[in-house]
């Protein structure tokens, strides 16, 4: 079983605390879900859990080991996180690949797949600078379901797409939970996270609260 914990985690820049003493306990096979207002603290608790920013205190640990200490960087993760990176000039499949290369656990067969569970054609040949902005959110996701991650960190997955592109996803997270993933998912629309979450959480000001 994987499990993701924070404890008392918090964040704090330029003596604005970010991250207000975050405690929480994930396992595997379920959805989680924040919901916050934007500037709420949802995408630096990400960035925190990611590995991408350090705490200013408290710890992060996945099954038992310590973030930044034990391990370097969360094993078998995929994540997306608002202002994500695409190589403009690429096609969505040459970005996939490329990323794919660190790791080099899937093929091209794999990557196809993947862009095609999103709802995209693995065989477009237009580079992302031409892509809409449903397009490019569609598959920064597919690049985080791809190689099958234990974990999922995303946040605000929903963003710019149309509904057809919400209801593709939340199919593709309600497939990922049943496999086993640990997925992570904020949003600031009630819907997502009532549809699709075992267990909620809201969000203001750093702090985080469970929902009843």
């Amino acid at each position: 079983m994987t499990t993701v914990e924070t404890q008392n985690l918090s964040k704090i820049i330029k003596g604005n605390t970010v991250i207000d003493d975050v405690s929480i306990i994930m396992t595997s096979g379920a959805i989680y879900g924040i919901e916050g207002k934007n500037g709420s603290g949802k995408t630096m608790l990400f960035r925190l859990l990611s590995g991408l920013v350090l705490p200013t205190s408290g710890a992060i640990l996945y099954s038992g080991k310590t973030l930044h200490k034990e391990i370097a960087s969360p094993p078998s993760i995929g994540v997306t996180i608002e202002n994500m990176g695409l190589y403009s000039e690429f096609t969505g499949l040459r970005n996939l690949q490329y990323l794919a290369s660190i790791r080099k656990c899937i093929n091209t067969d794999c990557i196809l797949k993947a862009i095609a569970r999103v709802g995209l054609d693995p065989c477009d040949k237009r580079i992302v600078k031409k892509y809409s902005l449903g397009m490019r959110q569609r598959i920064v996701l597919a690049q985080a379901f791809m190689e099958s991650p234990d974990i999922l960190l995303l946040d605000e997955p929903m963003n710019g797409l149309d509904e057809s592109g919400v209801e593709t996803i939340r199919k593709v997270l309600m497939e990922e939970a049943d496999r086993g993933a640990l997925i992570l998912i904020s949003s600031h629309n009630r819907d997502d996270i009532d549809l699709l979450c075992q267990v909620k959480y809201s969000m203001a000001n750093g702090r985080l609260e469970l929902q009843k």
